[in-house]
């Protein structure tokens, strides 16, 4: 299993998108990330939801990314959340202090949609 390869997916909801990331977003793969999530930022209607359970390593490229997808969103004002962020991943995000900026909605969030 190579840890360090990309994959992005895109979930289409009917109330969101959702992007799964896993492998490494870094200088390298960056121009495949925006290929994949730049239309889903242009779409104002749905919430954008990137999650990052399986994301094993990011750059300050990547950084760079969702701090620009940030803020196309807050202009668009369209929500934009980061989910399932792994310990090493946030504790980056902390110590650049970006994770102020990112709303990461809780599990309980989640359910209130997916109930019956």
């Amino acid at each position: 299993m190579d840890r360090k390869r990309f994959h992005i997916v895109h979930d289409e909801q009917p109330d969101r998108h959702v992007v799964y990331i896993k492998g490494e977003l870094d200088l390298a793969t960056a121009e495949q990330f925006q290929r994949a999530v730049e239309p889903l930022a242009g779409d104002a209607s749905k919430p954008l939801v990137i999650r990052l359970e399986e994301l094993s390593y990011i750059d300050s490229t990547g950084i760079g990314m969702f701090v620009a997808l940030l803020k196309t969103r807050k202009k668009q004002e369209a929500p934009f959340m980061i989910e399932n962020v792994p310990p090493k991943v946030k504790r980056l995000f902390d110590l650049t202090g970006v994770s102020y900026f990112f709303s990461e909605m809780d599990q309980t969030t989640e359910r209130i949609g997916g109930q019956s």
